[in-house]
């Protein structure tokens, strides 16, 4: 490897070690005092940069302290990416909702330190919530181009692969927010097992009243 080489890769995994000092900050700061109680300038501080150098890597403390939940988006599109061709794209993506919850080395919510904290603020504040709401619809983007190339199909013109993602995020959300609001930080796998069963039941539901509205439609 030349010199040349070497010094942006130096510079890239420093920019990384700020990026993650910064985030870990924010994270134990907003758990520690609260999100009203931390301002920017005490993050910047406490991962000994200025605020300038904070701007550089997030817009907000909400976003700094949210950081770390980015990843988890990527490690179930890695894990949709690699179920098998065949399955059933609403199937794949359950799947692979459940292969990272139990990969140890994923590190889930349920298996991270003060996850299941983070998340229960983020009930409880407006602001909080928003921005991840922002980390899950970019990771959604990335199941709708996944599906649609299993499907081999333009997302722009067919709507299956938004309807499934849409489908099967919600399901994760509902189980995320029920196991937020259970109060057991270990329960999250069941819980999402449970939600994904409603939508299986719910879909199995809706399929028979399909058919029977078009035989009504087909007798009249």
């Amino acid at each position: 490897m030349t010199p040349e080489r070497k010094i942006p890769e130096r510079r890239s995994r420093k920019a990384r070690r700020t990026r993650d000092t910064l985030a870990q900050a924010a994270f134990e700061l907003v758990l520690d005092r609260g999100l009203r109680n931390v301002t920017v300038e005490e993050i910047a501080e406490a991962a000994d940069v200025d605020r300038r150098t904070f701007s550089r890597y997030f817009p907000s403390k909400e976003a700094a302290a949210l950081d770390s939940l980015r990843g988890d988006g990527d490690r179930i599109n890695a894990a949709l990416r690699a179920r098998p061709a065949p399955e059933p794209p609403l199937l794949a993506y359950r799947r692979a909702v459940l292969d990272w919850l139990a990969d140890p080395e994923a590190e889930a919510w349920h298996r991270r330190p003060r996850i299941f904290e983070l998340l229960v603020v983020a009930e409880e504040e407006p602001t909080l919530y928003a921005v991840f709401h922002h980390i899950r619809v970019d990771a959604q983007e990335d199941s709708i181009a996944i599906i649609a190339d299993r499907l081999g199909v333009d997302s722009r013109q067919d709507i299956r692969p938004a309807v499934t993602v849409a489908a099967g995020a919600g399901a994760l959300l509902a189980a995320q927010a029920a196991w937020v609001r259970g109060g057991r930080p270990d329960a999250l796998p069941e819980r999402v097992v449970e939600a994904f069963d409603v939508l299986a039941e719910t879909a199995g539901e809706a399929a028979e009243a399909t058919e029977e509205a078009s035989e009504t439609e087909a007798s009249s």
